[in-house]
């Protein structure tokens, strides 16, 4: 049976586990691959911790570049994250014609179009399933099963850490920050948990699954981002009533010669399957125009999940050179010629319903004076409630829209922020309904 070489860059929580599946599943998955994955090399600069793995003699080294310039290494697994020595020691390994398996979604995100056109030119494969959606097959399933379909829309919750906070206060009544604590205790949450709470982890994924879905470019920076810091309890309790629940999405939906991406807190109904998912747990729902909806649902995250979405792309590499057929499925879903630059809409061009939440003093003609504004904007609204206890003189008034324009709204919001008689800024959050006509 043919030996191929893996060269592993990273041995923290990940790559720990990438190395305990290798060695402990190591007869399983070379009765799968046809080949022996010979883990040659370790690269990682802390070869004395304790990882519960009994390596060999001569595997662990503290230069990744070492590893990436061996000649006997075929497949390199990037596990070190991060963007500056990731990218380089990605673009040496396909320099020197490696196959590359990475779980790196902020760097794919913002230099995934020079490393891919680096491996075209080259003629090697990047693999990338564990960077989106943890052991969730959403690439291959875009790039392989759907291959047949004109992808028409996507819907994800795409990071655990936020839906693990939003489902303790939801579920729970607990405090944004009592359920971040808890979340970090947990290990779901990092120590600085900025990039999963503003919504910007997300974002990088949603920016990867846009260019597999339609044949566009990465592009991170025209993407909508908007984090889950802002949400408060009473705004979730007001969600129950209406039968809602608040997620974090990743949204996505082709626009003719556009795309609308966007990544914000979101009303959902109840019955919406994303509404169930709980916990910090991941799902995706997308549209074809063949397959109709789909719905994919796992761990997002964490060392074996991950890990088993690194493996995975590591046999598929190893089946390739096995056949001889490296590049057989392109890295992009798309042939490098066929990837155009398709704009991202502005978010105000964007239309969808929204949830409204003013903190209004009790005064006659404070309702027609909002709904008025809301009116001159040609804002149409389902329904008015005012609900709750007065809080210093104020009582909570909750709108929910018809389908109307970002646009709109902003403008009529700053309005109704200059009124004497609201207080703080009005709270908004958008809603996408299962059937978005009015």
């Amino acid at each position: 049976m043919r030996k191929i070489n893996i060269g592993l860059l990273g041995c923290g929580t990940v790559g720990t586990g990438v190395a305990k599946i290798l060695l402990e599943n190591k007869d399983l998955i070379s009765s799968r691959a046809g080949a022996e994955l010979n883990l040659k090399y370790v690269a990682d600069l802390d070869p004395g911790r304790d990882r519960g793995i009994k390596f060999g003699e001569g595997v662990f080294t503290g230069d990744a570049f070492k590893v990436v310039d061996d000649p006997e290494t075929d497949i390199i697994l990037e596990m070190i994250g991060g963007e500056k020595i990731a990218k380089d020691l990605i673009l040496r390994a396909i320099k020197n014609g490696k196959q590359v398996v990475t779980a790196n979604k902020a760097l794919l995100a913002s230099c995934g179009n020079e490393i891919f056109g680096a491996a075209a030119a080259k003629g090697v494969d990047v693999a990338y399933e564990a960077s989106v959606g943890g052991c969730m097959p959403i690439i291959k399933t875009l790039r392989e099963s759907l291959a047949g379909n004109h992808v028409r829309s996507m819907t994800g919750i795409l990071n655990g850490t936020c839906n693990y906070i939003l489902s303790k206060i939801t579920d729970d009544g607990t405090t944004f920050e009592s359920a971040l604590s808890e979340a970090q205790a947990k290990g779901f949450a990092e120590a600085d948990p900025t990039l999963d709470i503003e919504g910007h982890d997300t974002a990088h994924k949603l920016a990867i699954l846009n260019a597999i879905a339609y044949g566009m470019e990465i592009n991170l920076k025209d993407i909508y981002i908007e984090g889950i810091s802002k949400i408060t309890p009473l705004d979730i309790e007001f969600a129950k009533q209406f039968e809602y629940r608040i997620k974090l999405l990743a949204i996505s939906k082709k626009r003719g010669d556009s795309v609308e991406a966007r990544v914000h807190p979101t009303m959902i109904p109840c019955k919406n399957l994303l509404s169930n998912v709980n916990g910090s747990l991941n799902a995706v729902t997308i549209s074809g125009d063949a397959v109709g909806d789909i719905l994919l649902y796992g761990l997002g995250a964490g060392m074996m999940p991950t890990a088993s979405a690194v493996i995975s792309d590591t046999v598929d590499l190893a089946r390739n050179i096995l056949s001889g057929s490296v590049g057989r499925i392109p890295l992009l879903s798309f042939r490098m010629a066929g990837i155009r630059k398709i704009p991202v809409m502005p978010v105000d061009e964007i239309s969808t319903h929204y949830y409204f939440r003013f903190a209004a003093l009790d005064r006659p003609g404070v309702l027609s004076k909002i709904s008025g504004i809301l009116g001159n904007y040609g804002i149409s609204l389902k329904s008015v409630h005012q609900k709750g206890r007065k809080t210093n003189g104020s009582v909570p008034i909750v709108m929910l829209s018809h389908l109307c324009k970002e646009a709109d709204v902003k403008k009529a919001l700053d309005e109704i922020s200059r009124l004497d008689v609201v207080g703080t800024r009005p709270a908004l959050i958008r809603i996408e309904d299962d059937d978005q006509e009015d």
